[in-house]
């Protein structure tokens, strides 16, 4: 399999490239760095229209062959330029056509610095896609040799939590990782609280965790169970009066990477992400993961099974 790297025509974006590179050597996947060149709507037989064409095709070649030289000459790249009427769309093609486990895609240049942002390339494709889809925060760097050395996941005991943790625990195991399951915990402060306190506040949250500890110490168990694990399993729960604090609460490393699973209220085999999963991709200081239920689904189906890989 492969992992389709979505590379601006304009050479932008050396993020997606280290993202890219970094999981590619974990899992041993192939890199196929992909630039979309749009097609003219509505088609046109002008010469005009042909000149234009070439001239776009010329840049897209251009800035593939410095993405090439941009990545670690030890690991196997090709590159493919593709005609559609959209980013987004071309991208999903070139998936398909390469067998993708994975698309990675740029962050918006428009985010906060260290966080993760949704650009409208990325957001259509966490709306549409089969696949996985990864994204790096802006100016994401590491070192050509570097390694997924941890995979935290974010949980909150929905429906199909369960399967999106096995499924973490069977690729974590395969790549040699650590797991990580993280829950976040938030409640702003209300506006007043003379002479009324927060003891409930604090009795409400302490249930909360209680809860979710329970049910994530279950799944733990019965990936204790599992053919293969991962090197070690951890839980942890991330406080704050905002998402951005309960993401902060968290410690985090180089080699880590979040995962989060798609709304069950969105298309079972797409990426949809609910309203919690987009804040705490928003607010992640580390490249994010986001996987349609399907996957998740079919690739704890092989964890549990002792196939993944």
């Amino acid at each position: 399999m492969t992992i389709v790297v979505g590379y601006a025509p304009d050479g932008r974006g050396r993020g997606v490239l280290h993202l890219a590179a970094m999981l590619a050597r974990s899992a041993g996947e192939e890199i196929v760095v992909c630039a979309v060149v749009p097609e003219p709507w509505p088609p046109s037989p002008a010469r005009i229209d042909a000149e234009y064409q070439a001239y776009l095709v010329r840049g897209a070649e251009e800035a593939l062959e410095r993405a090439r030289a941009r990545l670690p000459a030890d690991l196997p790249v090709s590159t493919v330029v593709r005609h559609a009427r959209s980013a987004p769309r071309g991208l999903l093609d070139a998936a398909e056509q390469y067998d993708a486990a994975m698309i990675v895609t740029g962050s918006s240049a428009a985010g906060g610095a260290g966080h993760v942002s949704v650009g409208s390339t990325t957001a259509r494709l966490l709306h549409s896609s089969e696949f996985p889809v990864a994204l790096p925060p802006p100016g994401f760097r590491r070192r050509p040799d570097a390694r997924v050395e941890r995979v935290t996941v974010a949980y909150g005991g929905s429906d199909g939590a369960e399967e999106l943790l096995t499924a973490a625990a069977g690729v974590t195991a395969r790549v040699g990782a650590t797991l990580r399951l993280a829950s976040f915990a938030v409640h702003a402060r209300p506006p007043y609280t003379a002479g009324v306190g927060r003891q409930g506040d604090e009795e409400m949250i302490a249930e909360w965790r209680e809860e979710i500890e329970a049910s994530a110490s279950a799944v733990l168990e019965k990936i204790g169970r599992m053919p293969e694990q991962p090197r070690a399993l951890d839980a942890v729960v991330g406080r704050g009066e905002s998402w951005e604090e309960a993401l902060e609460d968290v410690d985090w490393e180089e080699g880590d990477v979040l995962v989060v699973g798609s709304s069950s209220i969105g298309p079972v085999a797409r990426v949809f992400l609910g309203s919690r999963a987009t804040k705490i991709v928003r607010y992640s200081p580390v490249p994010v993961i986001a996987v349609p239920r399907a996957v998740a689904a079919e690739l704890a189906e092989e964890a549990a099974a002792g196939a993944a890989g």
